[in-house]
């Protein structure tokens, strides 16, 4: 499966697909956001901290770079919007990219390269005031299995 586009209706339903893919994530998984501002980047990962059991507020981590919450896996919740490349290049991020936990990274298209070869891509568009149509776009076998079953989960989007 190349990829799966879904739409979702409401912020709700955006926190939907994040918390089953939360509940589908294994320790390494690195997930990739990209978005216009406010398109619902954080909503989502508000959403896969959910499926991961963690019940803490989980805001854009935009001011402190990386935000660490604990659930049934570790959360790196990281967001490039204010740095440049070579920034980014300098920060070793290695531990939360390729660590234990989950890494969500907001921005991540201001350095795709150092995200490596496997990950999960998510482009997320405006469609409407409430509305986002939602990209996942899978790097690597293990996801291109996570996309599968991510589409076999009951009511993620409403219908491309």
């Amino acid at each position: 499966m190349p990829e799966l586009d879904l739409v979702t209706s409401s912020p709700e339903k955006t926190q939907a697909l994040g918390e089953a893919l939360g509940r589908l994530s294994r320790p390494g998984d690195i997930i990739l956001l990209s978005g216009p501002l406010g398109a619902g980047k954080t909503c989502m990962v508000q959403g896969l901290a959910r499926g991961l059991g963690i019940t803490n507020s989980t805001p854009s981590p935009t001011f402190m770079l990386v935000r660490e919450y604990r659930g049934r896996l570790p959360l790196y919740h990281l967001d490039l919007y204010r740095l440049e490349f070579k920034e980014i290049t300098e920060l070793g991020l290695d531990e939360y990219l390729y660590g234990q936990g989950v890494a969500a990274v907001e921005w991540a298209e201001k350095n795709p390269e150092l995200m490596g070869d496997d990950h999960l891509r998510i482009e997320i568009a405006y469609v409407d005031d409430m509305s986002r149509r939602v990209r996942l776009i899978p790097n690597g076998e293990h996801y291109d299995e996570l996309v599968r079953d991510l589409a076999r989960a009951p009511s993620l989007g409403d219908e491309d």
